[in-house]
């Protein structure tokens, strides 16, 4: 019920934009909503950021603070991730989130590859 969008393959130092939308006319106007990404050959997701649905609070892993961003356009009902200053420690696939009082939604990924 989320689709993930913008992910590619970018030289290292370069950014890409991660959107994040949902489907099937869905809503997640009351729900934190969050990026994650899971590295080649890493079982768990590992949290890069999130934002809050209600005062628009952001939290940010140490590996991507100062250089990812997290927003979100409650008009458009969309989530955005911009990745500055990318390295290759960032490839991974990118999942969005939502979630609220314990209920969680995913995507299903889009890849960024990122090349030294």
């Amino acid at each position: 019920q989320l689709v993930e969008s913008g992910g590619g393959l970018v030289e290292s130092g370069g950014s890409l934009r991660l959107s994040c939308t949902p489907s099937g006319g869905r809503t997640f106007d009351n729900y934190e909503r969050a990026w994650f990404r899971r590295a080649p050959g890493k079982v768990e997701r590992e949290f890069v950021a999130s934002i809050n649905w209600d005062d628009d609070d952001t939290f940010y892993a140490s590996s991507v603070k100062g250089r990812f961003t997290i927003s979100r356009d409650n008009a458009k009902n969309t989530v955005y991730l911009q990745m500055d200053g990318l390295k290759p420690d960032d490839t991974a696939v990118y999942y969005c989130n939502a979630n609220r009082g314990g209920t969680t939604f995913w995507g299903r990924g889009t890849q960024v590859t990122v090349s030294s």
